[in-house]
């Protein structure tokens, strides 16, 4: 009986070995660079603004607007799929929560919610069954910012960190792989909820233990240098907001937004007002994009009924008779690791050799790309530090140049009373990141050895990265 048993038991064990290997395989982490390169080989897909601004005519309501608003009477993700497939798109991206908090999954987190409307059902849900069905790969929009929870600038608390990852807990864990998650509303000039007071590593972290293929990506762009991914995995860049990549420059992977009408969320107009043109749209745009390592997504809002108006639909179709996915595009080339943590220099006391009188040193840690601390001209070799109140664990720093003058330089801390070499570097372009393993100093600078004009950092930040 024993012997018999044993066998069986073996067996079983040898059955379940090819179901447990691929177990493993599927939850394995793919590199982030082959990740990237799949993210940019798509090359085109559909942003899908629907939500309760779809009935309130404005893509901001008020954030007290009843949920008994959403009302979709004939809403069809299938249409959605079906239009996007005819444009040859390989995936979409759907808004679970704008800024005005409305959730459109079932959520535990809120009663502000999909589940309370008229319509009672979980969207997310259907969207994600019906894009898959096509074939087509799914990525969800999250905001930050929510002004129905009173998550928005200088009013945030504990309780709302947590209700973020509860609720990217509950959309990374119910609806299957997710191939990205665009994120908005966070850091940027509009919003100025901070990457400190919503914890940015934090969040990431958790979206990478739930999921570790999917992709993080912050709308960001409008605030951080184009020659490094600062908070996200992909750059990204919203063509209405004035934020367009350099075709000839870029060489990150990167994301180009639109909206086939004249605005991101369902507008009374948008069935009688023409929308933009496919043949525009696929020579002056996506071919241009694709090239540059941009993906392009494109997005259709869907009317008050839940479905994508005729004329969207109808250009839509036109972009696919014009544009085909011709499959991968050329490897990108290497680049550094993102920044995912805090920067402790931000607003520290700093020091520097002579500086012009109007680029003074606390220029070069304010959080802004836009301004500078400069050495002034006369000096040979100039140098900008960061002083801590008290020693501080930090392995990264970064070095924003404003122009790319910086030759020659080399990093050092103080470790009780003496400067330590750090790293040194050579004409590496406007932006410098280095990593290198944990120490503890009160004081951490750059020494500029040569240039070929009088230097000028944007921002010198300084990191203690999770590792």
């Amino acid at each position: 009986m024993k012997k018999t048993f044993c066998l069986r038991l073996l067996l079983g064990i040898q059955l379940l070995m090819p179901v447990m290997l691929q177990a493993q395989v599927k939850s394995a982490a793919t590199p982030l660079a082959t990740l990237q390169q799949q993210f940019v080989d798509l090359r085109f897909g559909m942003f899908i603004h629907f939500n309760i601004p779809t009935f309130a005519n404005q893509d901001w309501p008020d954030p007290e607007a009843p949920v008994s608003l959403f009302n979709p009477t004939k809403l069809d993700c299938t249409q959605w799929a079906a239009t996007a497939k005819a444009a040859n798109m390989s995936y979409g991206c759907l808004t679970t929560k704008h800024h005005s908090g409305f959730c459109i999954w079932d959520t535990k987190t809120t009663d502000y919610n999909v589940m309370n409307s008229p319509y009672k059902k979980d969207v997310v849900r259907e969207y994600v069954n019906a894009f898959r069905a096509k074939g087509l790969k799914v990525m969800l929009y999250y905001s930050i910012l929510d002004t129905h929870h009173k998550l928005r600038p200088h009013d945030i608390t504990r309780k709302h960190v947590e209700m973020v990852k509860a609720q990217l807990t509950e959309l990374l864990t119910n609806y299957g792989d997710i191939t990205a998650l665009i994120i908005d509303g966070w850091d940027a000039p509009w919003s100025r909820i901070s990457y400190d007071e919503i914890p940015f590593e934090e969040i990431y972290r958790l979206i990478k233990s739930l999921q570790p293929n999917c992709l993080v990506m912050d709308l960001n762009a409008a605030k951080y240098p184009t020659e490094a991914l600062f908070y996200t995995d992909i750059k990204s860049y919203e063509q209405g907001a004035g934020q367009h990549i350099s075709k000839e420059a870029n060489r990150l992977p990167a994301l180009s937004c639109l909206p086939i009408n004249s605005a991101w969320f369902w507008k009374s107009n948008f069935p009688t007002t023409p929308v933009k043109d496919p043949v525009k749209l696929v020579d002056d745009i996506l071919v241009p994009l694709n090239k540059a390592w941009c993906n392009f997504i494109l997005n259709v809002a869907p009317n008050r009924e839940g479905l994508i108006d005729p004329n969207a639909v109808k250009a839509l179709e036109e972009v696919g008779k014009r544009w085909k996915n011709t499959g991968a595009m050329p490897a990108l080339p290497p680049a550094i690791a993102p920044i995912i943590s805090s920067n402790i220099a931000k607003f520290q006391r700093s020091n520097s050799s002579w500086s012009d009188d109007m680029n003074i040193m606390d220029f070069a840690n304010d959080d802004r790309f836009t301004s500078s601390w400069q050495s002034n001209a006369t000096v040979k070799q100039p140098w900008y530090e960061i002083d801590f109140d008290k020693a501080q664990r930090f392995n990264m720093i970064s070095i924003v140049e404003d122009g790319s003058n910086i030759k020659k330089y080399h990093l050092e801390y103080e470790d009780n009373g003496t400067w330590k070499p750090l790293a040194k570097g050579e004409a590496e372009g406007r932006v410098k990141i280095h990593r290198f393993d944990s120490v503890w100093g009160g004081r951490v600078r750059i020494v500029i050895d040569e240039f070929s004009a009088p230097p000028a950092i944007a921002e010198f930040g300084v990191y203690n990265e999770r590792r």
